[in-house]
């Protein structure tokens, strides 16, 4: 997984002006600039397709809301904190580079594109991807806060989060959709995180998930290539559990890639959440 990161003037000013005020100083800028400026900051909210397709290029059509808000003390200091977390962001990557490019092949047995991250604010509490016509790399816009006794976490969200948009085949149903987050949460959050950490992070995700994701987890396991004899080691790993004898080791699995099992798991669906075999300990 090939990514750069950088901080971006018109994509942070954007994301500062409209999501939500990060600050009582921000909030009151932006207050200001609206009671002065009406016309020209509603008219600004229609730039950000445009920054995003072109963002080495882009020039406003007026820039008013953006000279205001370059020239504020307020945005001097932001703009340092966002290159601060950039940085930060980079050397918690740059340490887990090889390891998450490994394990990623490994899991998910597919290429993936390389993407350009850029950084805003990490009080504004936010991942955004993004495919701009005109360039081979992918957009990510992260404001996510540092976890500091577990700084890989903003880095699962990420590729979390460039997983969603990756993988198809895209759910033509809930049932569906509820089947592939399950998975890709399997193989993110669930997975990836055990192996980064060297312990079993299969109880982190989405609450809603844990039952089809006890159904899928035999499945999932002969999709890594788990023999079956290791099972009861991996179930007390992960803590969870079921009846080894009621499922036929389909082999084949382990030649699939994260899509292929997707597309397995929604043909077998019937077949795969057929009774409750599974508990967790």
């Amino acid at each position: 997984m090939n990514v750069k990161f950088a901080v971006n003037d018109y994509i942070l000013i954007w994301n500062l002006l409209f999501q939500a005020s990060i600050s009582e100083q921000m909030h009151a800028l932006k207050q200001k600039i609206w009671k002065n400026y009406k016309q020209e900051y509603n008219n600004t909210y229609e730039d950000r397709e445009l920054i995003l397709q072109d963002y080495k290029n882009f020039i406003p059509n007026d820039d008013t809301i953006y000279n205001i808000i370059l020239e504020s003390k307020e945005y001097e200091k932001l703009e340092k904190e966002a290159e601060k977390y950039r940085l930060e962001l980079m050397k918690i990557w740059d340490s887990n580079r090889k390891e998450i490019n490994v394990l990623i092949k490994k899991i998910l047995k597919k290429e993936t594109k390389t993407y350009l991250i850029f950084i805003v604010n990490e009080e504004l509490d936010i991942i955004d991807t993004e495919s701009p016509s005109n360039d081979e790399k992918e957009i990510v816009i992260v404001g996510k806060e540092i976890d500091k006794l577990d700084p890989l976490k903003v880095l699962l969200d990420i590729v979390m989060e460039i997983a969603k948009k990756e993988i198809i085949p895209t759910p033509e149903n809930k049932e569906q959709e509820k089947i592939k987050d399950a998975i890709i949460e399997l193989a993110i959050l669930n997975e990836l995180a055990t192996n980064l950490v060297n312990k079993s992070r299969y109880s982190q995700g989405n609450p809603a998930l844990n039952i089809i994701k006890r159904y899928l987890y035999p499945y999932w396991l002969m999709y890594l290539g788990v023999e079956k004899s290791e099972f009861l080691n991996y179930m007390m790993r992960d803590k969870i559990t079921f009846d080894v004898e009621k499922y036929a080791y389909e082999k084949e699995l382990k030649k699939l890639d994260i899509e292929e099992f997707i597309k397995f798991c929604y043909r077998n669906r019937k077949y795969i959440i057929r009774q409750d075999l599974v508990e967790v300990i």
